[in-house]
């Protein structure tokens, strides 16, 4: 049986809220709320994929800290865009 989209999101929501560390928590739960809504199917696909890896290395690339693997690297750079402090105009 397939998963209808609105019960998708929902757990989507909820395994980016609670991931293994708290900065993950944080950061994956404020991208969720703000942009899983307008992902079409392959991007839902995609970010259920990226919840599979280990939130050390999530944290790691967000943070810029190691190489994001290829398949991941535009959603880690609209993850990490998420966050980046703006200047005032």
């Amino acid at each position: 049986m397939k998963e209808s989209t609105e019960n998708r999101l929902r757990r989507l929501h909820m395994r980016s809220m609670r991931r293994g560390i708290k900065e993950m928590d944080l950061i994956l739960s404020t991208f969720a709320g703000r942009h899983l809504h307008g992902m079409d199917e392959a991007g839902l696909d995609l970010y259920d994929r990226l919840l599979m890896e280990n939130d050390q290395d999530l944290y790691q690339w967000v943070t810029g800290q190691s190489p994001t693997p290829e398949a991941f690297v535009e959603l880690i750079e609209q993850i990490s865009q998420t966050f980046q402090k703006r200047e005032p105009g």
